[in-house]
């Protein structure tokens, strides 16, 4: 039976150290053999068939590639031919030359081997070498020496044998099912039966036979003789085998009365112990089965009392309670499959509280905004209001401003249509059926009517920014208290966890909300707990009477009661400023940057509400400025309505903290505009008056005198119109201004009132100051060339009518620019003060004026000059020195002088008409002098320098007669040449 299996010897132990060998399975023939190493450390049996070694195992894994298939040639791995220098480092072969060689950490996996881990293995090969050495010593060499070549003849002729074998049957795939491997052994050629080839056919079978049984002969003997060489192997594998049947049946008798003993060990001493730890283990089992149902029913009742919170608007209430719920079923309730479903309704439910809540407050805003302003109370349910804000900040619906700005436009449209309506159907004289459009029944009011209509609205919105102020401070209050919560709980828990940084928080703490059933959450969560003593205090939130009591158990559950007890979170309580008590629980969703965001978003809106009422009031006044209706009122209307919108937009300021710039802006649109008309209308009149100007001297009323009078006290503005039963002054023929006469014309009186008329429109309507100050430089400009163009031009021939400009026309108008002259610097001074000093630049313009009259006057007065000086020119021409004296070109020229004198001494004053002399003096020497120079009459004291003196003393004599001119130093002597 031996000579049959050709394995290697199965494993035997050995005599004390009871190692095994590992044996090779046979089975499979066709895979190809694969020589296989013996283990190296096989372990002890120790009764586990999967730890006999950790090893890979030749018989259970030689399907499949082990260690031991492979056939790398280490040295071919680790030198890399590229390399000139070889390397230890056999990375560089695959990741290149530019491999950084690091430090390799040690793996934890693999434990630290030293020398003490192999003494168990040299104690047992210890006796094996012994045994080795003495079986060495007592085989002698000499028959190791024989049995060499006997050995190596015989392996020789076997080899010899087997090459006569051919190869295909030495193949490891050799199969006779294969068509080409059957036909390559038996041929077709041996078995034809054609014919009288039958003989041959069949010897040839026969010697292919015989060849068969050669090869199979040769391999039964070579098979013989390798079984031969093996006997004493497989003779021992057997005895192997017996012994191991033996260990083991000793070992199954042991493991058996190990087994009786362990039965009744656990049988006297663990079976009554353990049945005391299972029952008290089932029992808490069935404690905490019975609370968690309890639970389970009470939060079955969750959404019923939701609905009975809601239908009382207690949304904050039923926020907590959906809250608590989710903590419940997320923490104690996980993977119930009856409540697989409720997570997601509570969810939709907690949709549903948002959009009522915002719907709610919206109808809050609404109704609150749109009230009657005769309720005095500021706030509207601030109850509701605060409970509102406090569970629209508990779901970050932080929008909810948005709303209140959406509804506050809404209703501050709705303020101003109310007062049009009700002041439009006071009016009588506006017939509603036939204009339908409000905008045109406004158009229909007079001033004062509209006026009124607007003063209304001022007063309203007024009303209105103080009921939003009163909300909004309410809405800030809430949020200050919940940030300030949220700080002091930060502040609370960082000093416990440096108090006490081990101690943990019991996460089962109370739930304050009621059910149907007459039961908190929370007495689901206590176990063991005696009845309440004394009845807690109520929650002022939600505190409901149950009609059904609830029953006791046997595990003593707390009674139930009708208290509200505090929420699973913790809770404080607040007081807002109009004495509402909230209560803010900690699982504020907010941040405190986020509530501070919104703080700054409330103080926004109340901007906003400040800009909307403005805006809304431009609207207003653009409406009724479509038709030029505010360009064409009067300066006192435009400065009342100014000084109405200065003194609301001071109030909006005061009451909001900030000026909002519109209602401004818009009714300094309109200033503009009525500057506009009203310097047009002004520059259009003071054109008429130029044009039908006649350039005479004109009566000054007793009111411009007063006006004149007011203006030297200081007072620079329009005098207050007087009773008309006051009695009434003659006018003068002068106006005096500052102890001197002027000679005026109207068109100047009126001038010097427009000048008022200017300086009393910026001090009602500062904002247009810029504006008057270069209109009213614009006009003055415009009476000074208008004025020149008619006189000095002479175009008053044509506009008026004048035959000729006379010298009073001339002085006339000299006398009126320096009037006006006279006047610049207080007009420059008015406006100055009323300037900011980095608009006094624009104050230039007043010093370009004053140049360009200036410059006016003189050129009246050269003209005046220029006329006698033609007028000298004509008559000296025809003078001749003879007899009689004095001679009648002197006597023309001195009547022409006295005309002269009476033209002007009346208009100008004394030093003017003496410098108006002296220079028509200077120009009457000069041309006598010429004159003389042409007759050849020389100062030589003979007849005709004697004939020539007594004009000169003629004339003379009748300039010095003139009044104001006695003492004028003529100095004639100039007339004649000096001697050389």
């Amino acid at each position: 039976m031996a000579s049959s299996h050709s394995s290697p010897p199965v494993p035997r132990p050995s005599n004390s150290d009871g190692i095994f060998k590992k044996e090779v399975d046979s089975s499979a023939k066709h895979y190809k053999h694969v020589r296989s190493l013996p283990d190296v450390c096989p372990k002890e049996p120790t009764g586990d068939s999967h730890r006999l070694c950790d090893g890979p195992s030749v018989v259970a894994d030689q399907h499949r590639w082990t260690v031991y298939n492979s056939k790398v040639n280490l040295p071919a791995a680790l030198n890399d031919p590229r390399l000139a220098k070889r390397e230890s480092d056999f990375f560089t072969k695959t990741w290149g030359l530019d491999f950084v060689e690091t430090e390799v950490m040690p793996s934890f996996y693999l434990p630290h081997i030293t020398k003490e881990h192999f003494a168990p293995y040299l104690e047992v090969t210890t006796q094996r070498e012994k045994i080795h050495e003495k079986c060495k010593n007592i085989c002698p060499a000499k028959d190791d020496l024989d049995t060499i070549p006997i050995l190596s003849n015989n392996n020789d002729k076997s080899r010899t044998d087997l090459e006569q074998v051919p190869k295909i049957f030495m193949k490891p795939d050799f199969a006779l099912d294969d068509p080409l491997t059957f036909n390559a052994v038996l041929p077709w050629s041996h078995f034809s039966g054609a014919g009288g080839k039958g003989s041959r056919d069949v010897a040839s079978s026969r010697l292919l036979q015989e060849k068969l049984s050669h090869y199979l002969d040769v391999v039964e003997v070579n098979i013989a003789h390798q079984i031969s060489l093996r006997s004493e192997a497989f003779f021992h594998a057997m005895t192997s085998q017996h012994e191991l049947q033996d260990y083991l049946k000793n070992t199954s008798q042991a493991v058996k009365v190990l087994r009786d003993k362990i039965a009744q060990i656990n049988k006297v001493m663990c079976e009554g112990s353990l049945n005391i730890l299972r029952q008290a283990l089932t029992r808490n089992n069935c404690v905490k089965l019975y609370n968690k149902m309890k639970l389970m029913a009470t939060v079955h009742q969750t959404q019923p009392t939701v609905q009975l919170l809601l239908s009382t608007s207690e949304f904050v209430g039923a926020l907590d309670l959906i809250a608590t719920t989710q903590e419940v079923l997320q923490q104690e309730l996980q993977g119930i499959h009856s409540f697989r479903h409720l997570g997601s309704q509570l969810c939709e439910l907690e949709k549903l509280i948002d959009k009522m809540m915002i719907a709610d407050f919206s109808t809050y805003a609404r109704s609150d905004l749109n009230r009657p302003f005769e309720d005095e109370n500021e706030v509207l349910e601030e109850e509701r209001l605060v409970s509102l804000v406090f569970g629209l900040l508990k779901q970050r619906k932080l929008d909810f401003l948005e709303i209140y700005s959406e509804e506050m436009i809404s209703a501050a449209k709705h303020i101003i249509k109310q007062c049009v309506v009700s002041t439009i159907s006071q009016i009588e004289e506006i017939d509603t059926e036939i204009v339908v459009k409000l905008a045109d029944q406004m158009r229909l009011m007079n001033f004062h009517q509209w006026f009124e209509l607007l003063t209304c609205i001022f007063a309203n919105f007024l009303f209105f920014l103080k009921r939003v102020k009163a909300t909004l401070s309410v809405i800030r209050s809430v949020v200050l208290l919940v940030l300030d919560r949220n700080q002091k709980t930060k502040f609370q828990e960082g000093t416990v966890a440096e108090g006490s940084p081990g101690k943990s928080f019991n996460t089962i703490t109370e739930v304050g909300y009621l059910t149907h059933e007459g039961m908190f959450i929370s007495d689901a969560f206590k176990e063991g707990e005696q009845p309440s003593v004394g009845p807690e205090p109520k929650n002022q939130r939600t505190s409901y009477q149950s009609s059904e009591p609830c029953g006791s158990d046997s595990t003593s559950e707390q009674e139930c009661t009708t208290e509200s007890s505090s929420s699973r979170e913790q809770t404080s309580s607040s007081v807002t400023p109009g004495g509402v008590e909230i209560t803010i629980n900690e699982d504020m969703k907010l941040t405190d940057l986020e509530l501070g965001r919104v703080a700054n978003n409330i103080q926004e809106l109340l901007y906003n509400a400040s800009d909307v009422c403005h805006d809304r009031c431009v609207k207003f006044l653009m409406s009724r400025a479509k038709d030029g209706f505010l360009e064409k009122l009067n300066s006192s209307e435009f400065v009342a309505l100014s000084r109405s919108v200065e003194i609301f937009v001071k109030d909006t300021e005061e009451l909001c903290g900030r000026r909002s710039m519109s209602l401004r802006g818009a009714l300094q649109s309109q200033a503009n505009r009525f500057v506009n008309r009203f310097h047009e209308e002004r520059k259009t009149k003071l054109s008429l008056l130029l044009d039908n100007e006649r350039w005479k001297q004109a009566e000054v009323p007793a009111e411009f005198q007063d006006l004149v009078n007011s203006i030297a006290d200081g007072r620079i503005s329009l005098p207050e119109k007087k009773p008309t039963g006051t009695e009434e002054r003659k006018p003068t023929d002068y106006l005096i201004v500052d102890g001197q006469k002027y000679a005026v014309v109207g068109t100047v009186l009126l001038l010097i009132r427009i000048f008022l008329e200017y300086c009393q429109c910026v001090d009602d309507i500062p904002s247009i100051t810029t504006d008057m100050l270069i209109r009213l430089s614009d006009l003055i400009k415009q009476f000074n060339s208008r004025s020149c163009q008619l006189v000095l031009g002479a175009g008053a021939l044509q506009v008026v009518g004048l035959k000729t400009i006379t010298t009073k026309n001339l002085a006339l108008a000299s006398r009126c620019l320096q009037l006006i002259v006279h006047y610049i610097p207080i007009i420059r001074a008015h406006f100055e003060a009323r300037l900011q000093p980095k608009q006094y630049s624009i104050l230039r313009h007043f010093d370009h004026i004053t140049k360009d009259y200036n410059d006016h006057i003189a050129e009246i007065s050269a003209k005046l000059v220029a006329i006698m000086d033609s007028l000298f020119e004509k008559v000296l021409s025809k003078y001749e020195v003879k007899a009689p004296m004095p001679s009648t070109c002197f006597r023309n020229v001195c009547k022409q002088m006295t005309k002269m004198h009476e033209a002007i001494y009346d208009l100008l004053p004394e030093e003017q008409t003496q410098m108006l002399f002296l220079r028509i003096n200077a120009s009457f020497k000069l041309h006598l002098k010429r004159q003389l120079a042409r007759l050849n009459v020389v100062n030589d004291g003979g007849p005709q320098h004697g004939l020539v003196m007594a004009d000169v003393a003629f004339y003379t004599g009748n300039i010095q007669a003139l009044k104001t001119l006695e003492n004028l130093d003529l100095n004639m002597a100039e007339i004649w040449e000096q001697k050389r």
